[in-house]
């Protein structure tokens, strides 16, 4: 049970309160990767090689069984839809043809665009560079707004304009988190920081054009979290293991330098939405820190009842842990207690974890109109609002 500290007892804050802003919404829709979809890679399990997430342990906490999330259970995207008295975001892949038909009374439901794997650049991007670990079924950020579009004109070509711009008014739109794995590819690939310091810039100008576009359309308030501290993450720890203790945080054991570049990720994608503030002051542009969400409770995990910090709860028989992940083959090993864990299996983390980041998330104090951080004891940010 997490102890009765201000991290978690603050007041709802994504505006001025709860009912001004969260109590209005009727829907979510979301575009991502892995840490935010909700099914719609797991209707490509029936397929000559499905992907690891189509089995148990996957979905083992919560569900009882594998649902295509890529947890133990729930993700923080179904955490903040129950927080806001919403039913857990369908995903795109299981609304009829894929969207297509799809009611103005269902669509207004909400849907979830996200992918495990997903890129915010193309796949031929990473093809061109010989990048070759890409999954066949990742799913571009582009890719995903045309299935958005899709079902946005069937829904809207038959039903009045009012219809479709109340429902984007009463929605909350999610972009993410994405460009992970963009990254992700290239430091499996063994590429030098130079590329990859240079892949940021087109990663986080992805992100804002489909932000862009979604404006245009009428949608009155998204998300945009930020990337996980990398530097902390299993795989990396594994992969990119050093003598070098210096290279080493002493306060929770993650690589610094990792965690840089997950860092300039999140100050440029900030700057990004600065800049769209400023085209477009009218709507509410929130910043989800799940950077420092996730280290409040690396930095004290036992405070949160976590006993395993680096520790991988789904690993294979040999207790090890690669890319891409073996948690869901035959000689996985699973631990007793997914709760003591704040990593799943090596890249993404427990329900437990994400259930705190999105509590993180979804409270705060009170903050002002302007571009601020809201902070827990003026020291902890926990998110940013833009509006």
């Amino acid at each position: 049970m997490a102890p009765s500290i201000p991290l978690l007892h603050l007041a709802f804050a994504f505006a001025f309160s709860v009912h001004s802003v969260f109590g209005r919404y009727t829907s979510i829709f979301n575009f991502g990767d892995s840490l935010s979809d909700t099914g719609n890679l797991y209707y490509t399990c029936s397929s000559p090689n499905p992907a690891h997430v189509c089995f148990l342990p996957y979905g083992e906490t919560f569900f009882h069984r594998p649902t295509g999330r890529f947890s133990d259970g729930r993700v923080i995207l179904d955490f903040i839809a129950t927080s806001l008295g919403l039913p857990l975001v369908r995903p795109y892949r299981s609304v009829g043809m894929g969207g297509e038909g799809i009611s103005a009374e269902e669509f207004g439901k909400g849907l979830n665009f996200a992918v495990g794997g997903a890129t915010a650049l193309d796949v031929s991007y990473f093809e061109e560079r010989g990048i070759h670990n890409v999954p066949s079924h990742a799913v571009s950020l582009g890719i995903q707004l045309q299935w958005f579009n899709k079902t946005y004109s069937s829904v809207c070509s038959s039903s009045p304009s009012s219809r479709c711009r109340d429902i984007f008014k009463n929605s909350l739109f999610m972009m993410g988190e994405i460009g992970g794995n963009d990254y992700n590819y290239f430091f499996f690939d063994n590429r030098n920081i130079t590329e990859l310091t240079s892949l940021v810039p087109l990663v986080v100008k992805q992100i804002g054009s489909v932000i862009m576009e979604l404006i245009e359309l009428g949608v009155d308030t998204i998300m945009v979290p930020g990337n996980l501290p990398i530097g902390c993450l299993p795989i990396y720890l594994q992969v990119y293991a050093t003598s070098n203790g210096g290279q080493y945080d002493p306060q929770n054991g993650c690589l610094k330098w990792l965690n840089q570049f997950s860092k300039y990720h999140n100050k440029q994608l900030q700057q990004e939405l600065k800049l769209i503030r400023a085209l477009h002051p009218h709507v509410h542009l929130i910043y989800a820190d799940y950077f420092n969400a996730l280290m409040d409770i690396l930095n004290a995990p036992k405070n949160f009842g976590f006993t395993n910090l680096h520790q991988v709860c789904c690993v294979d028989e040999n207790r090890s842990f690669y890319f891409p992940m073996p948690c869901g083959l035959p000689s996985t090993i699973v631990c007793d207690d997914p709760s003591k864990y704040v990593s799943w299996d090596g890249l993404h983390l427990t329900e437990a974890t994400y259930k705190l980041i999105a509590t993180n998330l979804m409270q705060g104090s009170s903050t002002t109109p302007q571009f601020s951080i809201l902070q827990q004891n003026s020291s902890t940010k926990l998110l940013q609002l833009l509006q």
